[in-house]
């Protein structure tokens, strides 16, 4: 793992990848600190991170778009079926090297607010608490970035449904607003939902017992529960999306508040994509 940690830091510093995304952070983050605390007078720092937080929707798909894809493209990715270094070690190491690359940035970030504190009040625990979920949520966008690489050989492609992800994380807080609340077109939303979860589980796995299993069993759960109180599922799916929404949990810091769950969810999310991205290559192993 760590020779290939190693590896994976040392491209992106040889390619001006890593420099690239270092760059363009610290200059956005000046830029929101200069309208927010500077022009703007505002004393919270955490206002310019939770700014600088949109940057993601491009900066992560730049970065980890060829993470694996580029090696499935090339047919590399022999190497880490038949590599004595078990997939997981493979792709932790990969993927703490995505880390290290945004770890660099954040730390020269650490340093912005005593610079304010000489020029104004700065309150430090809004400021690194809030640094302190900015790092995680990009972790997490970095872990989702790396499983979408590691379905595809195309990096277009997998840059693009990254920034889509991305981007519906971004949007959810204003399509939970949209969503009906009747509990029937709330059952036939979350039935979808199941469905599409299905088909994503039949790609990964290719198994259909499972996958059938699967959706029948959502599917009938579903449908005994809108049976026996189908008032319950009045507002449901406002909860469901709301619990997906990512972004509201991390500007809440914004606001002063350390929600400890969030930095929980964060850092769940992110094993949860690095577990995916493991089992997907297993997969491709299995099948050559």
């Amino acid at each position: 793992m760590k020779a290939i940690y190693k590896k994976e830091l040392r491209s992106y510093f040889t390619s001006f990848l890593g420099y690239l995304f270092i760059a363009f952070l610290l200059v956005f983050v000046g830029v929101f600190q200069y309208r927010y605390n500077l022009k703007a007078g505002f004393a919270n720092f955490a206002y310019a991170i939770d700014g600088t937080a949109t940057l993601f929707l491009f900066l992560v798909p730049m970065l980890t778009m060829r993470i694996l894809a580029e090696e499935k493209r090339q047919r590399t990715d022999q190497l880490i079926y038949t590599s004595p270094v078990s997939v997981e070690r493979v792709v932790l190491g990969k993927y703490l090297a995505l880390v290290t690359v945004f770890a660099i940035a954040v730390a020269i970030i650490c340093f912005y607010p005593p610079v304010l504190k000489r020029y104004g009040a700065t309150n430090y625990k809004v400021a690194y608490t809030t640094l302190a979920a900015f790092f995680l949520l990009g972790c997490t966008y970095m872990a989702i970035g790396m499983f979408v690489s590691a379905l595809t050989e195309s990096q277009v492609f997998a840059a693009v449904v990254t920034f889509i992800v991305i981007l519906f994380t971004l949007m959810i807080d204003m399509l939970v607003m949209m969503l009906p609340s009747g509990h029937v077109l709330a059952l036939i939303v979350l039935i979808a939902l199941a469905l599409v979860i299905s088909v994503i589980t039949y790609v990964m796995m290719k198994s259909k017992i499972v996958t059938g299993l699967f959706a029948v069993v959502s599917i009938a759960g579903l449908s005994i529960a809108y049976a026996i109180n189908p008032l319950s599922f009045d507002g449901s799916l406002a909860k469901v999306f709301g619990w997906l929404s990512v972004q509201s949990r991390f500007s809440l810091f914004r606001y002063g508040i350390v929600d400890i769950s969030s930095y929980v969810y964060f850092v769940s999310m992110c094993v949860l994509f690095v577990f995916l991205t493991v089992q997907a290559i297993k997969k491709r192993r299995w099948e050559a």
